[in-house]
């Protein structure tokens, strides 16, 4: 076989590589987690930690929904409760999942981290209702038939 059969060859198999790769599923990494009892994926590439011991420092005259600040590490950062951000009822002290929006953190209680999936892009939905909130992007069905809410994080800052 002449060198150029074998470079032919070679094209043509990176012809047929770079088709089966367009036509792979496009995905997105999101870190489930839970709030009460409902589950909300957050884009991953958002995450900047999971904290499970912390101390909230309660500042007056804030939404409802703000919990306070903590110190991480000297910087200040606001804790926004999930469960009365949604209108829920407020429970104790759970899980932070501290998360980059708009070069700024913010950290939203949550009551539980679940796992990380990659989710199809195509298989997110739009909401069937806008609520008023609007803090939810999408819906999508995960492998073991639950429902995973898609929490718009840079909606959190604003509203």
């Amino acid at each position: 076989m002449s060198e150029e059969n074998v470079l032919f060859a070679t094209e043509a198999e990176m012809a047929a590589a770079a088709k089966e790769s367009a036509a792979e599923v496009q995905t997105d990494k999101y870190l489930i987690c839970i709030s009460d009892q409902l589950l909300y994926g957050i884009d991953a590439e958002q995450v900047v930690e999971i904290i499970t011991n912390h101390t909230i420092t309660h500042l007056p005259r804030l939404p409802h929904y703000i919990r306070g600040i903590i110190n991480l590490r000297g910087q200040l950062i606001p804790i926004i409760d999930m469960r009365m951000r949604m209108g829920g009822p407020a429970q104790g002290d759970r899980c932070i999942m501290v998360v980059n929006v708009e070069s700024s953190l913010v950290g939203i209680l949550v009551d539980g981290v679940e796992r990380m999936a990659d989710i199809p892009r195509g298989s997110i939905l739009p909401m069937p209702t806008q609520n008023t909130e609007k803090l939810v992007s999408g819906m999508c069905s995960l492998a073991d038939g639950k429902t995973m809410l898609i929490l718009d994080c840079s909606l959190l800052l604003h509203g």
